[in-house]
């Protein structure tokens, strides 16, 4: 009875991993895809991904200052963490890993299946101090273009 017991229970891990910065959103779901079948294959249970986005890192990692940072939930044995971080070292579009253990003998009927998020990243540096600088130079341009896109939006909210 013990050994039944102590079967149904997992450990529960986390893995991120940093993907390049210029892979688009379907080759990540494609990453996410791959890492779901080898938690499924090898008997764990995923319970959230979350992408959290394009970010920019410490220092550059394979000469790049930015990367996608992928955040992974799971459950399951030893043998499964080395088999994700097997297929990751593998895949040429990972750049990082780390997998890190949460907690022992966990049962899996009493963690829920979440679903998957996807975060922006960083924002504030699509384009730093633009607006200022704009502002700076042509002020008096700016003011025309400003008030003429304003009439605009006001006609066509009128209409």
């Amino acid at each position: 009875m013990a050994e039944t017991q102590a079967a149904t229970r997992l450990r529960e891990y986390e893995t991120i991993f940093l993907v390049k910065p210029d892979l688009t959103d379907d080759n990540v779901d494609k990453l996410k895809e791959r890492v779901r079948g080898i938690v499924s294959r090898e008997g764990g249970k995923v319970i959230r991904f979350t992408v959290w986005g394009k970010k920019k890192t410490l220092f550059p990692v394979e000469k790049q200052p930015r990367a996608i940072y992928v955040h992974t939930h799971f459950l399951g044995g030893a043998k499964l963490v080395a088999e994700i971080e097997r297929n990751l070292r593998n895949l040429d579009e990972v750049t990082r890993y780390i997998s890190v253990k949460l907690a022992d003998e966990v049962d899996p009927e009493t963690r829920p299946v979440l679903e998957d998020v996807k975060l922006a990243g960083d924002v504030e540096e699509a384009r730093p101090g633009a607006p200022a600088e704009r502002e700076g130079g042509f002020r008096a341009e700016g003011a025309e273009e400003q008030s003429g896109g304003d009439s605009e939006e006001e006609s066509t909210e009128e209409a």
